[in-house]
Protein backbone atom coordinates (compact mmCIF):
# COMPACT_ATOMS: atom_id res chain seq x y z
CA UNK A 1 0.00 0.00 0.00
CA UNK A 2 1.47 3.34 -0.96
CA UNK A 3 2.09 5.88 2.11
CA UNK A 4 0.13 8.98 1.87
CA UNK A 5 2.03 10.91 4.28
CA UNK A 6 0.63 13.41 6.94
CA UNK A 7 -2.49 15.22 6.03
CA UNK A 8 -1.47 19.15 5.06
CA UNK A 9 -2.42 20.96 7.96
CA UNK A 10 -3.73 24.50 6.00
CA UNK A 11 -5.71 25.36 3.95
CA UNK A 12 -3.73 25.46 0.40
CA UNK A 13 -6.12 28.38 -1.18
CA UNK A 14 -6.03 30.43 2.02
CA UNK A 15 -2.63 30.60 2.69
CA UNK A 16 -1.65 31.19 -1.05
CA UNK A 17 -3.55 34.27 -0.69
CA UNK A 18 -1.74 35.01 2.30
CA UNK A 19 1.33 34.29 0.21
CA UNK A 20 0.27 36.54 -2.36
CA UNK A 21 -0.04 39.40 0.30
CA UNK A 22 3.43 38.73 1.62
CA UNK A 23 5.15 38.74 -1.40
CA UNK A 24 3.19 41.99 -2.50
CA UNK A 25 3.85 44.28 -0.37
CA UNK A 26 7.84 43.50 -0.22
CA UNK A 27 8.92 41.88 -3.56
CA UNK A 28 10.01 38.43 -4.47
CA UNK A 29 13.84 39.03 -3.70
CA UNK A 30 13.47 40.57 0.00
CA UNK A 31 10.75 37.90 0.82
CA UNK A 32 12.54 34.91 2.63
CA UNK A 33 11.43 31.71 2.56
CA UNK A 34 11.60 32.06 6.67
CA UNK A 35 9.05 35.65 6.18
CA UNK A 36 7.01 33.04 4.63
CA UNK A 37 7.02 30.47 7.27
CA UNK A 38 6.88 32.77 9.84
CA UNK A 39 4.05 35.08 8.42
CA UNK A 40 1.55 32.03 6.88
CA UNK A 41 2.53 30.06 10.27
CA UNK A 42 3.02 26.95 8.55
CA UNK A 43 6.08 24.52 8.94
CA UNK A 44 9.09 25.03 6.21
CA UNK A 45 8.27 21.22 5.19
CA UNK A 46 4.83 21.71 4.67
CA UNK A 47 5.06 24.78 3.07
CA UNK A 48 7.70 22.42 0.23
CA UNK A 49 5.10 20.06 -0.24
CA UNK A 50 2.65 21.88 -1.00
CA UNK A 51 3.86 24.54 -3.36
CA UNK A 52 7.29 23.41 -4.28
CA UNK A 53 10.19 26.20 -3.61
CA UNK A 54 10.15 30.21 -3.25
CA UNK A 55 9.72 30.53 -6.90
CA UNK A 56 7.46 28.43 -7.73
CA UNK A 57 5.58 29.69 -4.35
CA UNK A 58 5.55 33.43 -6.03
CA UNK A 59 4.47 32.43 -9.31
CA UNK A 60 1.61 30.74 -8.19
CA UNK A 61 0.81 33.98 -6.14
CA UNK A 62 1.27 35.85 -9.55
CA UNK A 63 -1.34 33.54 -11.54
CA UNK A 64 -3.49 33.98 -8.54
CA UNK A 65 -2.66 37.91 -9.05
CA UNK A 66 -3.41 38.63 -12.47
CA UNK A 67 -6.85 36.01 -11.89
CA UNK A 68 -8.26 38.44 -9.80
CA UNK A 69 -7.21 41.30 -11.77
CA UNK A 70 -8.86 40.89 -15.27
CA UNK A 71 -11.78 39.91 -13.58
CA UNK A 72 -11.82 43.60 -11.73
CA UNK A 73 -10.72 44.19 -15.58
CA UNK A 74 -13.48 42.48 -17.64
CA UNK A 75 -16.59 44.31 -15.63
CA UNK A 76 -15.41 48.00 -16.03
CA UNK A 77 -14.86 46.83 -19.52
CA UNK A 78 -18.25 45.91 -20.17
CA UNK A 79 -19.38 49.17 -18.54
CA UNK A 80 -21.12 52.21 -20.29
CA UNK A 81 -19.68 55.03 -20.02
CA UNK A 82 -16.23 52.96 -20.66
CA UNK A 83 -13.67 55.60 -19.46
CA UNK A 84 -15.36 56.16 -15.86
CA UNK A 85 -14.99 52.80 -14.98
CA UNK A 86 -11.46 52.25 -17.06
CA UNK A 87 -9.80 55.15 -14.68
CA UNK A 88 -10.97 53.08 -11.89
CA UNK A 89 -9.00 50.25 -12.75
CA UNK A 90 -6.12 52.37 -13.54
CA UNK A 91 -6.17 53.87 -10.16
CA UNK A 92 -6.17 50.84 -8.73
CA UNK A 93 -2.31 50.44 -8.35
CA UNK A 94 -1.59 53.86 -7.62
CA UNK A 95 -3.31 53.55 -3.99
CA UNK A 96 -0.74 51.34 -3.21
CA UNK A 97 2.02 53.36 -2.39
CA UNK A 98 5.45 53.23 -1.00
CA UNK A 99 4.00 56.18 1.40
CA UNK A 100 1.48 53.84 3.30
CA UNK A 101 2.33 53.97 6.88
CA UNK A 102 1.57 50.05 6.75
CA UNK A 103 4.68 48.41 5.61
CA UNK A 104 3.01 45.06 5.20
CA UNK A 105 0.37 46.70 3.05
CA UNK A 106 0.22 45.92 -1.05
CA UNK A 107 2.58 47.94 -3.22
CA UNK A 108 1.57 49.08 -7.11
CA UNK A 109 0.66 46.43 -9.72
CA UNK A 110 2.13 42.73 -8.79
CA UNK A 111 2.57 42.31 -12.30
CA UNK A 112 4.61 45.61 -12.77
CA UNK A 113 6.42 44.71 -9.69
CA UNK A 114 7.40 40.72 -11.28
CA UNK A 115 8.52 42.17 -14.52
CA UNK A 116 11.23 44.58 -12.34
CA UNK A 117 12.69 41.67 -10.50
CA UNK A 118 12.22 38.56 -12.60
CA UNK A 119 12.10 39.93 -16.32
CA UNK A 120 13.68 38.74 -18.52
CA UNK A 121 16.25 36.52 -16.21
CA UNK A 122 13.45 34.03 -15.40
CA UNK A 123 11.84 32.81 -18.28
CA UNK A 124 8.84 31.80 -17.17
CA UNK A 125 8.34 34.39 -15.77
CA UNK A 126 8.83 36.82 -18.62
CA UNK A 127 6.28 34.60 -20.47
CA UNK A 128 3.60 35.32 -18.03
CA UNK A 129 3.99 38.57 -17.72
CA UNK A 130 4.10 38.92 -21.75
CA UNK A 131 0.52 36.89 -21.83
CA UNK A 132 -1.08 38.89 -18.73
CA UNK A 133 0.03 42.20 -20.53
CA UNK A 134 -1.09 41.18 -23.97
CA UNK A 135 -4.37 40.27 -22.39
CA UNK A 136 -4.97 43.86 -20.99
CA UNK A 137 -3.87 45.28 -24.55
CA UNK A 138 -6.61 42.78 -26.18
CA UNK A 139 -9.02 42.89 -23.58
CA UNK A 140 -9.08 47.00 -23.01
CA UNK A 141 -8.83 47.36 -27.40
CA UNK A 142 -11.80 45.24 -28.05
CA UNK A 143 -13.92 47.57 -25.20
CA UNK A 144 -12.14 50.58 -26.75
CA UNK A 145 -13.71 49.44 -30.31
CA UNK A 146 -16.36 49.71 -29.13
CA UNK A 147 -16.53 52.78 -27.20
CA UNK A 148 -15.36 54.41 -30.54
CA UNK A 149 -18.40 52.92 -32.19
CA UNK A 150 -20.92 54.43 -29.97
CA UNK A 151 -18.77 57.75 -30.44
CA UNK A 152 -17.83 57.81 -26.85
CA UNK A 153 -13.74 57.86 -27.65
CA UNK A 154 -12.22 59.43 -30.42
CA UNK A 155 -11.39 57.52 -33.43
CA UNK A 156 -7.90 59.35 -34.37
CA UNK A 157 -6.16 55.70 -33.32
CA UNK A 158 -6.36 52.53 -33.32
CA UNK A 159 -7.88 50.60 -30.47
CA UNK A 160 -5.07 48.95 -29.99
CA UNK A 161 -2.55 52.03 -29.89
CA UNK A 162 -4.95 53.29 -27.38
CA UNK A 163 -5.20 50.21 -25.24
CA UNK A 164 -1.14 50.38 -25.39
CA UNK A 165 -1.06 53.98 -24.14
CA UNK A 166 -2.80 52.44 -20.89
CA UNK A 167 -1.05 50.00 -20.27
CA UNK A 168 2.05 52.00 -20.04
CA UNK A 169 0.39 55.17 -18.49
CA UNK A 170 -1.23 51.87 -15.80
CA UNK A 171 2.48 50.28 -14.95
CA UNK A 172 4.09 54.10 -15.34
CA UNK A 173 1.89 55.30 -12.49
CA UNK A 174 2.18 52.25 -10.49
CA UNK A 175 6.04 52.61 -10.43
CA UNK A 176 5.77 56.11 -9.35
CA UNK A 177 3.75 55.43 -6.45
CA UNK A 178 6.23 52.50 -4.83
CA UNK A 179 8.27 55.42 -4.70
CA UNK A 180 6.30 57.73 -2.80
CA UNK A 181 4.51 59.87 -5.40
CA UNK A 182 1.32 60.83 -3.87
CA UNK A 183 -2.13 59.29 -5.69
CA UNK A 184 -3.44 62.53 -6.28
CA UNK A 185 -0.66 63.10 -8.76
CA UNK A 186 -1.12 59.94 -10.37
CA UNK A 187 -4.43 60.23 -11.01
CA UNK A 188 -3.78 63.10 -12.28
CA UNK A 189 -1.68 61.66 -14.95
CA UNK A 190 -4.74 58.98 -15.59
CA UNK A 191 -6.90 62.00 -15.87
CA UNK A 192 -4.75 63.66 -18.71
CA UNK A 193 -4.63 60.64 -20.74
CA UNK A 194 -8.20 59.45 -20.53
CA UNK A 195 -8.83 63.07 -21.76
CA UNK A 196 -6.71 62.38 -24.89
CA UNK A 197 -9.21 59.43 -25.28
CA UNK A 198 -12.44 61.61 -24.38
CA UNK A 199 -14.44 62.43 -27.34
CA UNK A 200 -14.71 66.10 -27.79
CA UNK A 201 -17.56 67.74 -25.86
CA UNK A 202 -18.02 64.15 -23.78
CA UNK A 203 -17.87 65.27 -19.84
CA UNK A 204 -18.43 61.68 -18.77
Amino acid sequence: MARTGRPRRFDTAQTLEQALGIFWASGYGATSVQDLVEGLGVERGSLYAAYGDKRRLYLKTVELYWAEYERALRSALSSVPLLPALREILLMATRLGAAAADQRAPRGCMMGNTAVELVPQDDEATAFVERSFSRFVDMTAHALGEAQERGEVVATSPPEAQARLLLVVAQGTSLLARTGTEPEAAAAAIDAALAGLRRSGDTA
